[in-house]
């Protein structure tokens, strides 16, 4: 009778181990596929910043997202949409003076996911505006608050001049 005990109790364990690890195998699983999303709307969102694309940038916030924080935070897409767009017809004009801008591009360095939970991420990196002739025009450190919208993921608050 105690070795018939015993099988049951080795089974019941042995069950526990099988379920336990499934389950920490689909939540890495998850995870991985959360970083892999996260790195392309991060991919996308510099992509469509440096090619001026003011409505795909904007759809990459959730509807009430911003670019900054306090009272100069450009919120909502409609305010980021014009923010890109404003930018755009700046170039354009300069274009149309004679005068050719140079191209610039926006790196990212050093990036780190940290997840707070589900639904909620923060993204931290370095950045450098750089012309494609040479020469950075600018540098600093991000953090980007992101989150998890009908499935996916979108910026919540773009920050890059943290102040911590």
């Amino acid at each position: 009778m105690a070795k018939i005990r015993l099988m049951i109790f080795s089974t019941f364990v042995l069950m526990a181990l099988v379920v336990s690890s499934s389950l920490a195998a689909e939540k890495d699983l998850v995870r991985a596929q959360d970083r892999v999303a996260i790195e392309q709307l991060m991919w996308n969102y510099i992509h469509e910043l440096d090619s001026g694309n003011a409505e795909a940038y904007a759809a990459l916030f959730a509807p009430d997202g911003q670019f900054g924080r306090g009272a100069t935070a450009v919120k909502g897409r409609e305010a980021l949409k014009k923010m890109v767009s404003d930018a755009r017809q700046k170039l354009d004009a300069e274009n149309k003076s004679g005068k050719k801008p140079q191209r610039m591009y926006h790196v990212v360095t050093n990036p780190h996911i940290e997840f707070i939970d589900k639904d909620h991420a923060r993204y931290y990196a370095y950045w450098m505006g750089v012309f494609a002739s040479g020469g950075v025009t600018s540098a600093g450190r991000e953090v980007n608050e992101l989150l998890r919208v009908n499935g996916q993921w979108l910026i919540s608050v773009r920050d890059v001049d943290p102040q911590d």
